[in-house]
């Protein structure tokens, strides 16, 4: 599967937390395909939740409750 997140974001998602440490380059690919994995069930979650109450589009509310229910 083709990546999303570009590696430079999850550098600077880690260096929010940190500015002054180094990340190397793998660390950037586990962060992506952890929040990718993460993103994929998220969104498969709120599509049911959609789905189940007859909309095709998936809203904020969806996504919120998705997430709760992790």
């Amino acid at each position: 599967m083709d990546k999303l997140l570009p590696l430079a974001t999850m550098e600077k998602i880690m260096k929010k937390v940190s500015p002054d440490i180094r990340v190397s380059e793998e660390a950037k690919e586990a962060l992506r395909e952890h929040l990718e994995d993460a993103g994929l069930e998220l969104s498969k979650a709120a599509t049911e939740l959609a789905l189940h109450a007859g909309r095709k589009t998936i809203k904020a509310e969806d996504i919120r409750l998705a997430a709760k229910k992790r």
